[in-house]
């Protein structure tokens, strides 16, 4: 089977909210008839909800004294 070799390709992220029956909508930066391939992948809530939390609730984590030393004198 020949396999075929493509350049760099255009890649966009749309993040959709689906609307009713199942349909969302965007609007692309192509030209009408252009061909694209779409992937649909259902964004997880809990996981990205809790680890956006853990980020936002403190910094205290980097600011660790000793930790510092070890890596500015590595």
């Amino acid at each position: 089977m020949a396999q075929t070799v493509r350049g760099p390709q255009t890649v966009l992220k749309y993040e959709v909210e689906v609307g009713e029956q199942g349909r969302i909508e965007i609007s692309l930066p192509f030209a009408p008839g252009a061909r694209v391939v779409v992937f649909v992948i259902p964004e997880p809530q809990d996981a990205l909800n809790d680890l956006a939390a853990a980020a936002e609730s403190s910094l205290a984590f980097w600011h660790n004294p000793l930790d510092d030393e070890d890596w500015n004198n590595a």
